[in-house]
Order: C-alpha cells, then structure tokens, then sequence
C-alpha cells in the first residue's frame, strides 16, 4: 500500500448520513442484507478485501439473529482501522469474524479464507490502476465458491471504466444482478454472482497496489 492517503481519516464522512459515501454504505449492505436472506439458514464465509473498519459487513451482521452462521475474514493493511474492527466485533459478539492486518493486494492474504460465499471488493476499483482492476477480476474465480456474490465498488470519474469491469466481470462467468450508479453523484456499486468454474488460488501473485 502507497500510504499516502490518511485511511483512518477516510471514514470521517460515514459521520454524515447524507454524504456519498454514507449512501454508498447503505446500498452495499442492502446487498449484503439481501444475501443473507437468500442463504439462511446455510453456513456461509465472506472475504473482504481491504475491509477498512468493517462496517459493510460487521453493522449488517450486528443486526441479525443468524450471524453465527457466517465465517468472515476481514483483510485490512491500516492498524487503525483493524483495531475499531476488532472492537466491533467484540461488541457484537462475532466470533466467527476475524481481521487480519495484511496487504490484501496479494494472493497470499485470502489462503486460507477462500473460496468464499461473499467476496466484498469495495473501496478497491478506485484506488489501483485499470491494469490491476482488471487483473483482480481475471484473478476472482480463485477467490468465489460456486455461485459466490461479489460485491464491488468504483467511482465513474471519467474516462468511466465502470462498463469495462461489467464486461470484464461477464468474461469471468459472472451475472450481473444489481448495479447501482446515482446521477447526483460519481460512485457506483455492482453485485455480481459466480456461476463459473472455480479455480485453485495461486499463492504469491500481486492482484493490486494501491496508487493513492
């Protein structure tokens, strides 16, 4: 990771229900809720790459009665928001969720913690290059169980690269279920289901670095 953007600061904006990234939160979890639902009352694991705090997952599963149900791996490289992770979750008593502080730009951080049911990639399309974008999505059938959702997130400040990653991501043998642009602001999110061939994951390879 480049370091050069305070991610612990980052969050401040979640402070105010109306900002853009407070809208964006609460689409993602109405896909996380909507998930959940789908799969009770089956056991299921999520991975969330660079997950900051949590909140997508940790607020959703906060609320339902059928969290024990899943085993979630939170990948996140600043230790700040690792440690308001862990708080949280010790407040809501989720024993099966844990937070690991690693670089989750490689391979080597999902052994282990996949194939997974959820693959949450939010606040990830935005901050790497097209190359790399691009990459991570050739590299998600290593990361998905067998009809796995992913949950994405990239801004479509121009050029949009948002209707590539859709293609890319049907290339990879995924359905687009939910794709959800706002005309009032820049930031979309995409949730897609696997129905490919699942592949063995290949440790040490590098999906992505964070450019800002």
């Amino acid at each position: 990771m480049s370091g050069m953007t305070d991610w612990d600061a980052w969050h401040q904006p979640y402070e105010q229900p109306d900002s853009p990234l407070s809208r964006r939160l609460r689409i993602i979890q109405e896909h996380i809720r909507a998930w959940m639902d789908e799969t009770a009352p089956l056991p299921v694991t999520v991975v969330s790459s660079c997950a900051g705090d949590g909140r997508d997952l940790l607020q959703v599963l906060a609320d339902r009665p059928d969290a024990h149900r899943v085993t979630a791996t939170l990948l996140e490289y600043d230790a700040r928001n690792v440690a308001r992770a862990r708080e949280a979750i010790g407040r809501a008593g989720l024993r099966e969720v844990t937070v690991t502080c690693v670089d989750a730009g490689t391979t080597d951080a999902y052994v282990g913690a996949v194939p997974a049911d959820l693959v949450l990639l939010c606040g990830v399309f935005g901050n790497v290059s097209d190359d790399d974008v691009h990459r991570t999505v050739r590299a998600l059938p290593q990361l998905c169980a067998p009809g796995a959702l992913v949950v994405w997130t990239r801004h479509r400040g121009a050029p949009d690269l948002t209707p590539q990653i859709r293609t890319w991501l049907e290339d990879q043998g995924f359905d687009e279920v939910g794709f959800t642009a706002p005309d009032d602001v820049l930031f979309a999110v995409g949730a897609h289901r696997f129905h490919g061939m699942p592949a063995a994951l290949k440790p040490g390879q590098r999906l992505f670095t964070f450019t800002r």
